[in-house]
């Protein structure tokens, strides 16, 4: 089969797409053909930053397919059907850069007739991500106001449309104003330049002083510690990912004053619960239903994969960056 591996860390330079031996099933395993790819900033974490654990390493968690292969233990899965999936090895994201993947069957979701995979391959990670933070963690009701840091991302998109949803008034922020405007169309109430704006300052005023009750953070870096004063007393911060690139610091000693509460999410050990598979399902369900829409930037062939991760890498896309074999 086709794959995009990498053998040494660095730029999107480092992929190299070559035929792989094919992945085969253990009994307690699926083989799903891959039918589109989500670029997701762990992808890009690891291509970088941690060594691969084997030569020609296939990187990636998050995709969508078929079926093709069941292992003999496996219940609830039958070949033919499509599902979206997210796979992990050595506690890395992969196996989604190739054109065939095995993964653990309380990874798969099944989808319903005709749900374009190429939405599909967001949810395991973009949705979930959004959904875990707002709900799970940050305990978002009703009236509640959230900021939704690195609002153009496709964690911070879907983030943004479930708080809207759910009645929450949503400020959120990004890099290039140009696209203010277009955010709005996924529940953006009011816009912050975090290049060219203190996060801080603006919410404040925005919210009469009072700061926001939930904070999710996708950029990370210098913005992390601002991001504890624009929260309300006794509020909620969850940093979900570091975009900016930059060392991520906290001053706890007003994190303690404030009575704030930081909340990690590091979906890969989470996504085996009933919990996480219930409203998996749903947050399928309303993307089925158009009442959800997963934001897709740019669709690239796996062939063309260096350039893929070139164009996720780079700021003032709105959106993921999909690929498909």
């Amino acid at each position: 089969m086709k794959a995009a591996v990498y053998r040494r860390n660095g730029g999107p330079e480092v992929l190299s797409y070559e035929d792989v031996p094919a992945p085969v099933p253990g009994t307690d395993e699926v083989l799903i053909r891959t039918e589109a790819i989500s670029i997701e900033g762990g992808d890009l974490m690891c291509r970088l930053l941690v060594p691969p654990p084997a030569d020609g390493f296939v990187l990636g968690y998050s995709s969508a397919g078929e079926v093709v292969a069941v292992g003999s233990a496996v219940t609830g899965l039958e070949v033919g059907q499509k599902v979206c999936a997210f796979g992990q090895a050595h506690g890395l994201p992969a196996g989604s850069h190739a054109e065939l993947r095995v993964v653990r069957p309380e990874h798969c979701w099944v989808l319903p007739d005709g749900f374009d995979p190429k939405a599909a391959a967001l949810v395991p990670v973009t949705f979930s991500t959004a959904y875990e933070a707002l709900f799970e963690r940050g305990r978002l009701t009703s009236g509640d106001t959230v900021l939704v840091q690195g609002a153009a991302s496709g964690v911070g998109l879907a983030a943004m449309q479930l708080a809207k949803k759910a009645g929450a008034r949503v400020i959120g922020s990004a890099s290039n104003p140009a696209r203010f405007e277009e955010l709005r169309r996924y529940g953006l109430d009011e816009a912050i330049d975090y290049r060219g704006e203190n996060v801080r300052d603006r919410v404040l005023a925005l919210t009469g002083g009072r700061g926001v009750d939930l904070a999710v953070d996708c950029v990370g870096g210098s913005l992390l510690q601002q991001l504890i004063g624009a929260t309300r007393h006794g509020g909620h911060i969850v940093p979900l990912g570091t975009a900016s690139r930059e060392e991520s610091t906290v001053d706890v000693v007003n994190l303690i004053r404030s009575n704030t509460t930081l909340h990690g999410v590091g979906l890969a050990s989470l996504l085996h619960e009933a919990r996480v598979h219930a409203y998996m399902a749903d947050l399928i369900r309303r993307i089925a239903d158009g009442e959800l829409e997963a934001v897709i930037d740019r669709v690239f062939p796996l062939a063309d994969a260096a350039a893929a991760h070139h164009h996720a890498e780079q700021r003032g896309r709105i959106g993921r960056v999909v690929m498909v074999p």
